[in-house]
């Protein structure tokens, strides 16, 4: 499996483009700030074990598979090991073209022809750049079809996690889930999830919050190092994953509540687009 090496500084960042588009790997020095991808993952052609993989035309799971949009029922396939609702879209299973690349940024894009799989064809870019404070990463889907469709977007990255890793960041709403992470209902972000002020991250996470203020911090104080996400619109919610007896937590910045993308709708030929940046410092 061929990847792509970017290096800016301390940082270096390897891709994946034949695994769903994938980051395999983000460091800064030679410690991985993401879960490392393993040869055998790379090896899959799917980036679902990746250190983070884009999440298009969709974010989370479509209950049953059941799509109703415009007034026609589509029924979607299930494509996630142990799960009967189709999850994460489709990007992180397929292979993504290299559009541009050079010492420090990449371009890779992935054309659905909607033949298989989800029924709208759309057009999708991810555009990585590393410098020596982050890496910026742009994303866009394009609605290729004559008609509105749905379309929604997101980045998964898995943030290594110590002992004392900690996260911080606001939103207004949570909403709840049942015991197949199918969104139940909206509330007040309760007190034991309330990561207004920076604290240890505690397991039992995966809850898709409302109303964020697109910026997250995670910090290792055992290591010295602090990263901050920063998301543009349209990612105005954010996925939490907070897993017990994993070495890794996420923080998903996403263009739509789980279940929902049939409210993101996107006209003929328009696109959807943003920017997720990872910055790094010491501490």
């Amino acid at each position: 499996m061929t990847s792509l090496s970017l290096r800016a500084g301390r940082l270096a960042v390897e891709l994946v483009p034949q695994a769903g588009g994938s980051i395999a790997r983000f460091r800064h020095d030679d410690v991985d700030l993401l879960r490392p991808m393993t040869a055998e993952a790379m090896a899959s052609g799917r980036g679902n074990e990746a250190a983070c993989y884009p999440l298009v035309p969709f974010s989370n799971r479509i209950a049953n598979g059941r799509l109703v949009f415009d007034g026609r029922e589509f029924e979607l396939e299930q494509n996630w090991p142990g799960v009967r609702h189709p999850m994460h879209g489709e990007g992180w299973a397929r292979a993504w073209d290299v559009a541009r690349r050079d010492g420090n940024a990449a371009e890779l894009v992935h054309e659905h022809d909607g033949s298989k799989g989800w029924p709208f064809r759309y057009r999708a870019r991810l555009s990585f750049r590393l410098d020596g404070d982050g890496l910026f990463v742009n994303m866009a889907i394009e609605n290729l079809e004559r008609r509105s469709a749905p379309a929604g977007m997101g980045l998964h990255p898995f943030f290594t996690r110590d002992a004392d890793s900690e996260l911080a960041f606001r939103a207004a709403a949570v909403w709840l889930g049942d015991e197949e992470v199918l969104p139940t209902k909206r509330v007040a972000v309760p007190p034991e999830w309330d990561y207004s002020g920076s604290r240890k991250v505690e397991p039992g996470l995966d809850n898709c919050f409302e109303d964020w203020e697109r910026r997250a911090v995670i910090t290792w104080p055992g290591r010295g190092l602090r990263l901050e996400l920063r998301a543009s619109p349209p990612f105005g919610h954010a996925v939490v994953y907070t897993p017990a007896n994993r070495p890794y937590f996420c923080v998903e910045p996403v263009s739509h509540v789980n279940g929902k993308v049939v409210e993101s709708r996107l006209e003929p030929g328009a696109r959807l687009d943003g920017e997720v940046a990872f910055r790094v410092s010491t501490m």
